[in-house]
């Protein structure tokens, strides 16, 4: 958890302090309250959702408890037919003539008490018997003018003694009965004995049930259906004379059930109610409204005031930091605010006048007196400069007048020509630097001098890179070393004598190598003059010792940074070589 928080702190030291502002407002006050209000209206519309969930479990149990108390009804008032022996005895009668059963049946309905005894109901009753002499009409009819109804086949082929059949009716009499049709029917076999098939079909009033339908209020749209056929509805789908209407609202059911009666299995669709739920809020559109100013909108405009308070001062801060003018820091003009910003800027206008103080006493004292230690560098510069230039002529003039004593020929007049070019070099230090080129030439010129000097004692090669050509180097560094081969290598040894100067490149490293077969030196010497080499400064030049070698070396170092590397390798009586190496980057091109 420490590291989590370490990398968010971490990250957030990045960010300005504007944006922390922003982070601060929408993690701390936008996004609770968001987070929040969801929980809210999530458990509001969920506690909304079940009530109307349980509202609708209720609807169906009503529902249900009405139709089979209307089919219970009907039941019950077939049973007391199907119970009945004066109605059986009566129907199983085989009669003489129409009249004989016309005078039968008033009899009956006046002796048997039939009406009286099933009670009074709208619906129809109708009673069928397999019985040929009786004549169809009015609560009895014949068995063979039904056999054909799909009702019939229904009741022939179920199990049951009692069955609820509901139908269409096509036929057109009596044109004014419902032609919906629910009806329960009932076998009439309750004395075995007899051998007529008997039945009772009642016919519910469909009319009667709609109407008692509609009049229990459902707070919801309900159908109940049979076979995806609408039998009932509180939504208008009660036309009595057209057929039953297909149901096709499953997806907007919010509730279902089914249930069998007597055979019959039905289905109870309770449709979703219009939720409550963007009524009320509609209804309280300015209460929310100022819930939003309360809980979003006034801790933006905070935020917005807090961050211009903090942003804006800092960011004076920071530019004044930035402003110098004159070699002064600039004061912070308007400082207000009694907070730590304030204190801040306050301190800052304090320290302000303390280093410009500060500046006016030191760092421009200090200025000007590293203006006069450039000036006095510069000054021992060309004091060096001046102690190079004697030495080469003075060198060149002896050797052409000890060689003119010996010989009169018309070489002097070359050897002449040679030192005008070195010493045209000399005398030009308008720059310090010349391409490796350039000092090459200057390197073959002085050795021809030499040779011209020794003669067949010395001899010498030249061995440079095509690519270093072009790179600069300080004026006469490699003449330096060639003239110290000459003097103190070859001139003090009598045998023949090679001094081979190399320019090359290695491993972005930049070789110079001057070897000699002179004398070479002693140890002890080889260590001391390595040490000078290394350790180059005008102070050392001060003792008159080695002033070519160390002025040479001095310059190398000032050219590159102090990058350069000496190598000093010697062997009495056989070799001394020199290698200088320069990083490639050190060295202009």
């Amino acid at each position: 958890m420490k590291g989590i928080l370490k990398k968010i702190s971490s990250r957030l030291d990045d960010y300005k302090l504007k944006k922390k502002l922003k982070i601060l407002y929408i993690y701390s006050v936008l996004l609770p309250i968001i987070i929040t209000d969801s929980v809210i209206v999530y458990i509001f519309i969920a506690s909304e959702n079940a009530s109307m969930q349980k509202g609708m479990e209720n609807i169906a149990s009503a529902v249900k408890y009405n139709f089979f108390y209307d089919i219970e009804e009907a039941a019950g008032t077939t049973k007391k037919i199907y119970m009945n022996k004066y109605v059986n005895q009566f129907m199983d009668k085989q009669f003489e003539s129409g009249l004989d059963y016309y005078l039968s049946y008033q009899a009956f309905m006046k002796d048997s008490l039939f009406e009286s005894s099933i009670g009074t109901t709208a619906s129809s009753i109708t009673m069928y018997a397999d019985n040929s002499t009786i004549v169809s009409g009015g609560e009895f009819k014949q068995l063979s003018t039904v056999k054909d109804q799909d009702w019939y086949r229904y009741l022939k082929g179920s199990s049951r003694d009692g069955v609820l059949y509901i139908y269409y009716d096509e036929s057109r009499i009596p044109t004014v009965d419902s032609k919906r049709k629910i009806s329960f029917i009932r076998k009439l076999n309750f004395y075995k004995r007899d051998g007529c098939e008997k039945l009772v079909k009642m016919d519910i009033d469909y009319s009667t049930m709609v109407r008692s339908f509609v009049k229990m209020n459902y707070e919801a749209p309900v159908y109940v259906c049979w076979n995806d056929k609408i039998i009932l509805s509180n939504q208008g789908n009660y036309g009595q004379w057209k057929d039953f209407e297909t149901f096709d609202l499953q997806k907007k059911t919010g509730y279902k059930t089914t249930f069998a009666s007597y055979g019959a299995e039905l289905t109870i669709y309770v449709l979703k109610p219009e939720t409550e739920i963007m009524r009320q809020m509609l209804n309280n559109i300015p209460l929310l409204i100022l819930l939003v100013f309360i809980n979003i909108l006034l801790p933006l405009g905070f935020m917005i005031a807090i961050n211009q308070s903090f942003t804006e001062r800092l960011k004076e801060l920071s530019e004044a930091f930035k402003r110098i003018d004159d070699e002064k820091l600039m004061k912070i003009d308007n400082v207000r605010g009694e907070d730590e910003i304030g204190i801040v800027m306050r301190n800052y206008n304090r320290m302000v006048s303390t280093i410009n103080d500060l500046i006016q006493t030191v760092y421009i004292d200090r200025l000007r007196e590293q203006e006069m230690d450039i000036e006095r560098q510069n000054a021992e510069l060309l004091a060096l400069h001046s102690q190079i230039n004697p030495h080469f002529l003075f060198n060149a003039l002896e050797s052409i007048r000890m060689h003119s004593l010996l010989k009169n020929e018309e070489e002097t007049a070359c050897m002449v020509e040679r030192l005008a070019v070195m010493e045209r070099q000399n005398f030009d230090w308008g720059t310090d630097f010349i391409t490796v080129g350039d000092e090459i030439s200057f390197v073959e010129a002085y050795l021809q001098l030499q040779k011209y000097r020794f003669g067949d004692r010395l001899s010498y090669r030249l061995d440079i890179m095509e690519d270093c050509l072009d790179y600069r180097i300080p004026k006469l560094t490699i003449v330096t070393f060639a003239e110290n081969a000459c003097i103190h290598g070859i001139e003090s040894k009598t045998a023949d004598g090679w001094i081979f100067v190399r320019v090359y490149l290695e491993d972005d490293m930049f070789y110079i190598e001057i070897e000699d077969t002179g004398e070479g030196m002693e140890e002890t010497l080889l260590e001391e003059l390595k040490n000078k080499m290394d350790h180059a400064s005008i102070d050392k030049l001060k003792d008159k010792k080695g002033v070519g070698i160390l002025n040479a070396c001095l310059r190398l170092k000032m050219a590159t940074d102090n990058q350069v590397c000496f190598d000093l390798e010697s062997e009495a009586g056989i070799s001394t070589m020199v290698t200088i190496k320069i990083p490639v980057l050190n060295i202009l091109k």
